[in-house]
């Protein structure tokens, strides 16, 4: 007779480490600081490169507010806000991916992948197409269309105890509507209005300004810590509702804050930078490998994030000479083959993630 297999073996995020622990603990926050050096570097690379070159040193001493006036100017006025909206979009991004593939218990679950983002981008298409967007109208619209469709997909999958499972499956469906729905104001819409729409679809960091920076930094400061405070969370509903019950997790609260809470950071990051594609999906799947946790922690994870975006975007101004790419073509690049790699080796396991 077999013995029953143990909680850790059925563990949908299992690794050859252990999870979390008192052994870990040093690594993870090793992991952690390794990351927050790579970030500031690609941060500051990221600041210094352009028609106006600055060293490093250069760029240090213009984020302290000291040096030359007009690298001052530069740094701080003209491409600050874009390097804080990259950072502030990579991390926001890793977060709730992080929170979405615990709390669903699966690695496949990511706000683009159940519609959180095409329902943003639904809103601002229709914004742009109808009139109604620009500036922080723009902003607006992207919020709304992702807190809208998150109502609808945590709606639809209620009725069963909105398991993880039925919230991806249902968040594919509305996925797939809202694309529809964007295909046809694209279709519908003028050609600069199309143009300006495609702008946005793809991921675009070209242009920040200090108001995106200001309303996404404002978002942060309150959902972050809401993230980080509630991954205690995380550790039980990894294990299956009911042990996480067992365990006294309040399962039904638990999913409903979490999944608020990862919702807000994509919405906000969103409308800043637009549906950067996959950081959301990679992201989270890099810093558990990284960590050697049982599942993403929300810390590392942001970071990556990040990482990701921050470097994608030296990518994407540097790739071709005298053209700046979108960042998330970039970063479809890189994160399709995650997602594949994630599909065969769920394939592999016989299981949904």
């Amino acid at each position: 007779m077999t013995a029953a297999p143990s909680v850790r073996d059925r563990l949908p995020f299992r690794t050859a480490a252990p999870p979390v622990s008192g052994i870990l603990r040093p690594r993870l926050i090793a992991v952690c600081a390794a990351l927050t050096v790579a970030v500031f570097l690609l941060f500051c690379w990221g600041v210094a490169i352009g028609d106006y070159r600055v060293s490093l040193t250069g760029v240090v001493k213009a984020l302290a507010g000291s040096g030359d006036p007009g690298t001052v100017l530069v740094v701080r006025q003209l491409r600050l806000p874009r390097a804080l909206t990259g950072l502030l979009v990579g991390i926001a991004f890793g977060i709730s991916g992080a929170l979405y593939q615990t709390m669903t218990r699966n690695p496949l679950a990511s706000p683009d992948m159940i519609g959180l983002t095409e329902g943003a981008g639904t809103a601002v298409v229709a914004g742009i197409v109808l009139g109604w967007g620009g500036g922080l109208g723009t902003q607006a619209l992207g919020l709304f269309g992702a807190f809208a469709t998150a109502l609808i997909v945590y709606a639809l999958a209620l009725r069963h105890g909105a398991s993880g499972y039925r919230i991806i499956l249902v968040g594919i469906g509305v996925s797939w509507m809202c694309t529809s729905a964007t295909d046809y104001l694209l279709a519908r819409g003028q050609r600069f209005e199309a143009e300006a729409a495609l702008g946005w679809l793809v991921g675009n960091l070209n242009g920040r300004t200090w108001s995106q920076v200001t309303l996404l930094g404002s978002a942060m400061a309150v959902l972050v810590p809401a993230a980080l405070a509630m991954s205690r969370w995380l550790r039980t509903l990894q294990l299956g509702d009911d042990v996480a019950a067992g365990l006294g997790t309040p399962v039904r609260s638990a999913r409903f804050l979490l999944m608020l809470v990862g919702v807000a950071l994509i919405a906000f990051g969103t409308a800043a930078a637009g549906p950067v594609a996959f950081v959301a999906l990679a992201a989270p799947q890099i810093a558990q490998r990284l960590a050697g946790t049982a599942y993403p922690p929300p810390a590392a994870s942001g970071l990556t994030g990040a990482l990701v975006v921050l470097g994608s975007d030296l990518i994407a101004r540097e790739a071709i000479p005298g053209t700046e790419l979108p960042v998330g073509i970039v970063t479809g690049v890189i994160g399709a083959p995650v997602l594949l790699w994630l599909l065969i080796r769920a394939n592999r396991a016989g299981s949904g993630g």
